[in-house]
């Protein structure tokens, strides 16, 4: 697999270095950042080869790839949900997003809820982005310690975590109970839409309750990233209390 940008590739450099076959840099670059990648691909016996700009567009073609470009082995994770649930000893903490088709948005979205402590980020096949190269760059080497799982069927998933105990809570801005309000203890999944369209209905009418952020200013909406870096750090924010 190919995972373009400095803080994506220093990112699987210090957690799975040995899973980064080769590194490839701009040879016109010698600023700091470049000279400390390059250190630190030394400590862990990465090789970098230096090339020209034209071949790192080519490697990661559509990519802001800031001049580096590394070429690694897929990370292991879970595709299935099952496989998370079972693996943990704390009650689930997961994310769970409807159609969300901006790369940086999920990338963002995979990086807070790396930060919070989520368990998985689940999401439709259809109707979403996905994991492309855009979106691993952005999560800054979450991609490959958060779990994402594709599913067929949003609304039979989220049924069977109900069935499985955890609490569904989906946010809308027309809701009048709010997220500082809501029950946020124990087994739980944040249901966000994109920005702009919300939550699909059927999607809406699955989750338990709703609830939506309170809004103090002019702007009626906040992007899916931040929202969700909102709820799911106001739930571990419970958990740690």
């Amino acid at each position: 697999m190919t995972i373009a940008g400095f803080h994506a590739v220093t990112a699987r450099l210090r957690q799975r270095p040995e899973t980064v076959r080769e590194i490839y840099i701009d040879a016109t670059r010698n600023d700091g950042r470049a000279r400390d990648l390059k250190k630190l691909a030394e400590e862990r016996r990465v090789r970098v080869i230096a090339v020209d700009a034209k071949r790192l567009d080519g490697m990661a073609p559509g990519a802001r790839h800031q001049g580096v470009v590394a070429q690694a082995e897929a990370v292991d994770m879970p595709k299935f949900i099952e496989d998370v649930l079972e693996s943990l000893n704390e009650p689930p903490l997961l994310l769970v997003l409807d159609g969300v088709q901006d790369p940086h948005n999920l990338g963002a979205c995979l990086r807070v809820a790396d930060g919070a402590g989520a368990h998985a980020v689940i999401a439709p096949k259809d109707r979403s982005v996905g994991l492309t190269l855009a979106a691993i760059k952005v999560a800054s080497g979450a991609a490959e310690t958060v779990p994402y799982i594709a599913v067929t069927n949003l609304a039979r998933t989220m049924r069977d975590l109900k069935d499985r105990g955890i609490w569904l809570i989906g946010t809308d801005d027309e809701a009048p109970e709010s997220l500082y309000k809501a029950r946020l203890e124990g087994p739980l999944a944040l249901v966000l839409g994109a920005e702009g369209e919300g939550l699909r209905r059927l999607t809406k009418d699955t989750c338990d309750s709703l609830v939506s952020i309170p809004m103090m200013g002019s702007v009626s909406s906040l992007n899916v990233s931040v929202a969700s870096g909102i709820c799911l750090y106001e739930a571990r924010r419970r958990r740690m209390a």
